[in-house]
């Protein structure tokens, strides 16, 4: 039960990951200018960064948390391997899937930025890691009995 609750966690948090860092690029980098060296929008450049802080944070958790099963992080990771190496293998259609997916506008530049500069597959092998310890794999349910002597 509780592989088949992180299998559906993962499929949830898939797209959670992925629009959320894409919104967040795409949000922080029109509130700023590179050229000036200024930021012009500091309500929407703190929007940002607390958004692409929760991806972050919402990473760490499903990376280092011992009680989720390995398939919370494993979905997104080969999700996002997945598109990475499609990318890499045909560019253009991988390119073109943001505009076919909704919402539509300034998101589909973050989804194209991050898919083409890495950010993806870096999240994707980040996210891999947990699946190799094999006390993830297990309940859990021996080790924490035996760990308490009261």
């Amino acid at each position: 039960m509780r592989h088949a609750f992180g299998f559906v966690l993962g499929v949830l948090l898939t797209p959670a990951l992925v629009y959320g860092s894409a919104w967040g690029y795409v949000q922080a980098g029109q509130s700023f200018d590179g050229t000036g060296q200024a930021i012009t929008d500091r309500t929407r450049i703190y929007g940002a960064f607390a958004l692409l802080a929760a991806v972050g944070l919402v990473m760490g958790v499903i990376i280092v948390a011992r009680w989720a099963s390995p398939l919370v992080s494993l979905v997104p990771a080969f999700a996002l391997l997945g598109l990475s190496a499609w990318f890499l293998a045909d560019p253009g259609r991988a390119l073109d899937l943001p505009g076919q997916v909704p919402p539509a506008g300034d998101l589909d530049s973050g989804l194209r930025m991050l898919l083409g500069s890495g950010v993806y597959a870096m999240m994707g092998f980040a996210l891999l890691m947990p699946a190799w310890a094999p006390r993830r794999w297990g309940s859990g349910r021996d080790e924490d009995a035996a760990g308490f002597d009261f």
